[in-house]
């Protein structure tokens, strides 16, 4: 089937639309991985120190991983294991986020133009937000699970290394292979269910937040569709979505690192709620927001990158706004 000879001339972005916007999501989110992974492993460190399940297979587990707070992590990993140890699992997060960000930015795009659609006044409801939000979030995590379990698990492997543990992995496509060959396809997917959760409120925090503050400056302000616009509802939607997905990010984390049968089962936690319960009676609440600080100082930032990377490069593209 030949193409009309007017639709090859045609720019890429405009001849196919969503897969150009899931690459350009794609590559504001690596360059907004790179600026800010030392923040995220220093976070998941954090949720992993004072794990009071891990007494139940005899490890000693706030003698071994004493609170140090972020700085102090931050600069026992460079000290014990070295400054570059700061990006230990970034490329698997940078094959999550392609995925994960290409995923919900264009599922959310479709939801608000095609499937729920805008008021007669081109303004997007705030409920329609919230559930455009959280279903993007559900999707793009979901078709991404695999790449975040890895990235969560070589994170602790410097952890492991220095407590005397052997390593689990000897890189990214390894991890990939003895995950599949321990788990089968299931294993790929371990923790799934807290990652989609967290997802779903990260989500309706970044995306809800930066679309609603966005357009609430655009239409009632003197701002206009420009950097300081952006940088505004950026920081808004990165300090939303770390009140809204620390809890759930706790949680997954220590789903998808705990120790696992041969049948791929969790040996700490049977569910995501039982992992919450035992969180919460053997830390206290507020264990839920353990490393809520580095998450939200790296949210933030992290938002702010991938948010002006993003509507620049679609401007350069010569795709509308968000």
């Amino acid at each position: 089937m030949s193409v009309p000879e007017d639709e090859k001339l045609l720019p890429l972005v405009q001849r196919w639309p969503r897969a150009s916007k899931f690459l350009l999501s794609g590559c504001a989110a690596t360059v907004a991985e790179l600026a800010t992974f030392p923040l995220d492993l220093t976070k998941t460190r954090l949720q992993m120190q004072g794990e009071a399940a891990l007494a139940r297979l005899g490890e000693r587990a706030r003698e071994s991983a004493p609170y140090r707070g972020m700085v102090r992590t931050a600069l026992g990993i460079i000290q014990e294991e070295g400054f570059l140890r700061l990006w230990q699992g970034v490329t698997p997060a940078i094959y999550r986020h392609v995925v994960y960000s290409g995923g919900r930015m264009v599922t959310y795009e479709h939801l608000r133009e095609v499937v729920l659609g805008k008021s007669e006044d081109k303004h997007y409801p705030l409920w329609k937000s919230v559930i455009g939000g959280m279903m993007a979030g559900v999707f793009g995590q979901f078709l991404a699970n695999p790449t975040d379990l890895v990235k969560v698990q070589m994170q602790m492997e410097g952890k492991r290394k220095l407590e005397g543990k052997p390593l689990r992995f000897r890189g990214v496509h390894h991890a990939f292979a003895k995950i599949l060959a321990e788990g089968g396809i299931r294993g790929l997917w371990a923790g799934w269910v807290p990652n989609i959760q967290r997802a779903a409120l990260v989500n309706m925090g970044d995306l809800t937040t930066y679309d609603t503050v966005k357009h609430y400056l655009v239409l009632n302000t003197p701002l206009e569709e420009n950097i300081v616009t952006h940088s505004l509802s950026s920081l808004c939607s990165g300090l939303v979505a770390s009140i809204l997905g620390t809890p759930a990010d706790v949680i997954k984390s220590r789903i998808m690192n705990q120790p696992r049968d041969k049948q791929g089962r969790g040996l700490l936690y049977k569910s995501s709620t039982d992992c919450l319960i035992q969180a919460v009676k053997g830390e206290g609440f507020m264990s839920l927001y353990k490393g809520f600080l580095p998450s939200w100082l790296r949210m933030t930032p992290w938002s702010l990158v991938f948010w002006l990377t993003y509507e620049k490069i679609r401007e350069m593209s010569g795709v509308n706004p968000f």
